[in-house]
């Protein structure tokens, strides 16, 4: 293969079977359940990176069933989005990311900086419960739990909601282990559409664990549980702070 052709096909790795294919990524019904929780102002001023900032100490633990995701397949993720601003706007910070399959790992690490790591979640009704479960290495990390469908809500304050930017870091190392990129990085959610959303009474509670480190941001108490059932894609991101910039 020739300088020219490595330099032509360079997409992902591997080179030649790459693990996820070029964007656009689109997500058909997408199911969210979102517990919002109060936390530790001090346990999130030690995870939130300037400069971001939170007006509450609030944490969003999500957990999202995919089951129709162009390129990355069917899978579930779970983790933490932290309310933040960036610039006096209104965002979410993405502190934590687990889910069980290889494709939107790689991608979401290596386009966006996703902060993915390989776990086992899931989210299912049983009965009258929506229940969602986190293991890590066969250990349970978070169990969530909410009333199913008990209240509709309005799906255009939902949609609003969906459209605020999201912020991470991408963090790359260099051969020598030293940071080569370190960036906070932005995107949105686009094409959306809400099919329905609900709320009603919820529970999280986390458990900790040294590498899915969930319960370092504690449940003080627990403000909201919503249920949500869309369609959207993936935007792709850009970069807002370079931090190794001079």
């Amino acid at each position: 293969m020739k300088i020219d052709d490595v330099i032509r096909n360079a997409f992902a790795m591997p080179l030649t079977s790459p693990s996820y294919p070029p964007g656009p990524y689109r997500f058909v019904n997408r199911e969210y359940m979102i517990i919002t929780y109060r936390t530790d102002p001090e346990a999130l001023r030690r995870v939130v990176p300037e400069p971001l900032q939170f007006d509450e100490p609030l944490v969003k633990y999500e957990f999202i069933r995919m089951p129709d995701s162009t390129g990355f397949g069917d899978y579930t993720e779970s983790g933490q989005v932290i309310p933040v601003t960036y610039e006096g706007v209104h965002g979410g910070y993405v502190h934590s990311m687990y889910l069980n399959d290889d494709a939107p790992i790689a991608g979401g690490r290596e386009i966006w900086g996703f902060p993915k790591k390989l776990a086992d979640p899931s989210l299912h009704a049983v009965k009258d419960a929506l229940v969602g479960t986190l293991d890590y290495g066969g250990q349970r990390v978070a169990t969530a739990t909410m009333g199913f469908k008990h209240r509709t809500l309005d799906t255009a304050k939902i949609l609003e909601s969906l459209k605020q930017p999201n912020f991470m870091l991408k963090i790359i190392p260099h051969v020598d282990c030293t940071p080569r990129i370190c960036e906070l990085v932005r995107y949105y959610l686009e094409d959306l559409t809400v099919k329905g959303a609900w709320e009603g009474p919820g529970a999280l509670a986390l458990f900790p664990h040294a590498l899915a480190p969930v319960a370092d941001l504690p449940v003080l108490e627990v403000k909201s549980a919503v249920h949500i059932l869309s369609d959207l894609t993936l935007g792709l991101g850009e970069v807002v702070h370079d931090y190794l910039a001079k």
